[in-house]
């Protein structure tokens, strides 16, 4: 695909090819990528534990931004943004809002993966009206079950991935099944399908202060879920080791407009694995 296919209607169309913008909001410079047609309600789209833009499965964003716009961007101090990272989910949430608001946008769609599934749900909490749909995929509740062992199954699984020449994801993320393990294979081979213009990875320091907030969001009590009254399309692999699949099905059931989509022989990154059917599935959601 050329890079004039990539832009239609004047449009960026591929993720491949989005260029990297910043926007300067609560003395923070934001680095972002926007791309798909111009729409009222964008996607907004909030990342993973260690992610930075290029971590993006641009299988999953280029099919949401074929119908939708789509936005996603750095946290405070990851990547090309700016700043110092935050050590709690409820930092990383108010950062978030200051950004979408700094962008003009005073209603969005929001697709929060893992830690980003976490600041989703205290955003639909501490700014309700800024928030129409939430898709949260690979993540869980506060206090849910196994989620202060984040850290751990990190350190281990990085180790592991130094040992055998791999990268820590196809662990982290895919299951040791020879479908998951072929999936892990080829969405490692997309996530370098960008070749100009890459985000700079991720600082130890800010690595480290995100293990801590997942930590704590691990440890912390549970939140009423019951406030948040917006549709959620609550999505995971049927193995996820990171944020154990349990805990999908916990916030499906406590949010009063959940529903839950679990996909077999899958892991924490299914929405990667089965990218076709989960893009299909959210468009689907959101166009309701």
């Amino acid at each position: 695909m050329t890079d004039s296919q990539e832009v239609r209607g004047g449009a960026v169309t591929s993720y491949r090819t989005a260029p990297t913008r910043t926007i300067d909001a609560g003395g923070v410079a934001f680095a972002y990528r926007e791309l798909g047609p111009r729409s009222d309600v964008p996607v907004v789209f909030l990342t993973h534990l260690a992610a930075v833009l290029d971590n993006w499965d641009p299988r999953v964003v280029d099919g949401i931004a074929a119908e939708r716009r789509v936005i996603t961007f750095d946290n405070r101090g990851v990547g090309a943004s700016s700043g110092s990272t935050p050590r709690t989910i409820e930092a990383m949430a108010k950062d978030a809002v200051t950004f979408i608001r700094a962008l003009g946008f005073e209603r969005v769609d929001i697709h929060g993966f893992s830690m980003g599934g976490m600041i989703a749900q205290v955003i639909a909490r501490t700014d309700p009206d800024l928030v129409r749909k939430l898709i949260l995929t690979g993540t869980g509740p506060a206090g849910g079950e196994g989620i202060k062992n984040v850290t751990r199954l990190s350190h281990l699984d990085t180790v592991r991935g130094l040992l055998t020449l791999q990268d820590p994801k196809q662990f982290l993320f895919f299951t040791r099944t020879a479908g998951g393990r072929r999936a892990g294979k080829e969405f490692l081979a997309r996530l370098k399908e960008r070749t100009h213009g890459r985000d700079k990875a991720i600082s130890l320091t800010s690595y480290g202060a995100q293990l801590a907030a997942i930590h704590r969001w691990g440890l912390a009590r549970p939140q009423d879920l019951p406030v948040i009254h917006q549709p959620v399309l609550v999505v995971n692999g049927e193995s996820d080791r990171m944020v154990p699949t349990k805990n999908s099905v916990d916030l499906a059931r406590r949010l009063p407009n959940g529903e839950l989509v679990i996909y077999p022989d899958a892991g924490h990154g299914g929405i990667f694995q089965f990218h076709q059917e989960f893009v299909e599935t959210a468009l689907e959601f959101l166009e309701r």
